[in-house]
């Protein structure tokens, strides 16, 4: 009898023993099995992170137009037209004052540019204003009339930084006014003209832009 007694009594404690050992290795397992996936996703997300960060940064324009920026008045194709060539004509005029005052270097390649690209915008914008019978004004607007007395006193770097910096304002401006115009105009030769002509636009404010930074 005592014998029986004594093997029930071990067996119960080989059961008990094989049932805690059972639990403890179930649950080391469920806690190395939730951290693992944890882990693999925040490994993830480090390693690819920067390169996307960097495809980002690449594919991103050195200028363009702003949406939310400024622009000249355009709320019809007429007022767009007469804008367009106030643009043309700031440009052709500040420039020619910038070479009158012997700008040189990149500043001077800059303005030669801007003569030669705005007069040649100009004369292809003229046969679209005269289809729809809009005169286009041949000289600059109002702002950059008052500004020019004042950029007539200034000389040397002085000059040189100034114009550089209206250069960049102006094309900027331009840019944005271009493509806003761009969506609302039915006019089929003048949004083509929009076409050819915002691509040199922005190329003038990346360079304008590009020589500003160089003299500050």
């Amino acid at each position: 009898m005592k014998r029986l007694t004594l093997s029930l009594f071990a067996a119960s404690l080989l059961a008990l023993n094989a049932c805690s050992t059972t639990d403890t290795k179930t649950s080391d397992t469920s806690t190395t099995g939730s951290a693992t996936p944890e882990a693999t996703a925040t490994d993830s997300a480090s390693m690819t992170a920067p390169a996307d960060t960097a495809k980002t940064s690449a594919m991103a324009p050195a200028g363009a137009p702003d949406p939310s920026g400024p622009t000249a008045p355009h709320a019809d194709d007429a007022e767009f037209m007469k804008s367009a060539a106030h643009s043309d004509q700031n440009e052709i005029q500040l420039s020619k004052m910038a070479l009158a005052k012997g700008v040189s270097g990149d500043a001077k390649a800059l303005a030669d540019k801007m003569i030669a690209d705005h007069t040649k915008s100009t004369a292809a914008l003229k046969p679209i204003a005269a289809s729809a019978k809009v005169t286009l004004p041949t000289d600059m607007d109002a702002e950059h009339k008052a500004m020019a007395p004042a950029m007539e006193k200034l000389s040397g770097k002085e000059f040189e930084t100034k114009y550089l910096a209206q250069m960049v304002t102006d094309h900027q401006k331009t840019a944005n006014t271009l493509a806003a115009h761009k969506t609302m105009t039915k006019n089929t030769a003048l949004s083509g003209w929009i076409d050819t002509t915002l691509p040199v636009v922005v190329e003038h404010l990346n360079m304008s832009s590009k020589d500003s930074k160089m003299k500050m």
